[in-house]
């Protein structure tokens, strides 16, 4: 038996839907990472196998293959933990994995079973809407996914635990809010700026008539296009 999960690589700001499938097979105990991966997704292995053990399940001493779909296409980034673990939850019989398959999943993982903040959740929340499927993510991130659509699911637990009990329906996760990330940190102020006249001056007039704008950075000289005003 094969179990499948879904998430994504990205390509820029593009999410390239990626297939996780995981096989549990007799063998030599180990686990296995094939499809290009990086070295952040190849140390995944360790990260999955604490945070299940912390969150009560221990793998079984068999061979365990993990094949992220497309091969040929490189894997970069810690966010493949948590598709990786749901993975191994379905086919350990701990999650169902028809259910699984209506999700993209992405997120780190702690050590002790909790669910990290990655970056992307927002392109990914995006690419996931264009599929049809809904979103599993950190917690963290699940008012940043929001912004993706108000018609598609949001899972945003804070562990594994939390993604289990919501499947079993003891403890069912309610859809995160739209927000803005706020960290208590000072506005930025573009007093702070030094130098960069032109950029600056750019940037004022297109907030204050609520223009689009595009800067380019290439070789630390600024690339101005022409700006537009409206009178």
């Amino acid at each position: 038996m094969v179990a499948h999960v879904t998430t994504v690589a990205f390509q820029g700001i593009e999410a390239v839907p990626v297939d996780v499938q995981i096989q549990i097979a007799p063998g030599f105990p180990g686990i296995i990472i094939v499809g290009l991966p990086d070295k952040a997704v190849a140390e995944s292995r360790e990260r999955v196998r604490a945070a299940l053990h912390a969150s009560g399940l221990a793998l079984p001493p068999k061979r365990i293959i993990i094949n992220l779909a497309p091969a040929d296409l490189p894997k970069e980034g810690s966010h493949y933990d948590l598709p990786i673990a749901l993975g191994l939850m379905a086919a350990l019989g701990v999650l169902p994995g028809d259910q699984l398959a209506e999700f993209v999943a992405l997120g780190e993982l702690a050590l002790d079973g909790t669910i990290a903040t990655v970056a992307g959740v927002l392109p990914a929340a995006i690419g996931a809407n264009a599929m049809g499927r809904g979103l599993i993510c950190p917690a963290a991130c699940g008012p940043e996914a929001a912004w993706a659509g108000g018609g598609m699911e949001i899972l945003a637990p804070r562990s594994l635990i939390a993604i289990a009990n919501h499947f079993k329906g003891t403890q069912v996760l309610s859809r995160p809010e739209p927000a803005l990330k706020r960290d208590g940190a000072a506005p930025l102020d573009l007093a702070d700026v030094r130098g960069q006249e032109s950029a600056r001056r750019a940037l004022e007039i297109a907030a204050a008539g609520g223009h689009n704008l595009l800067i380019l950075s290439r070789r630390d000289q600024i690339v101005r296009g022409a700006l537009t005003v409206g009178q």
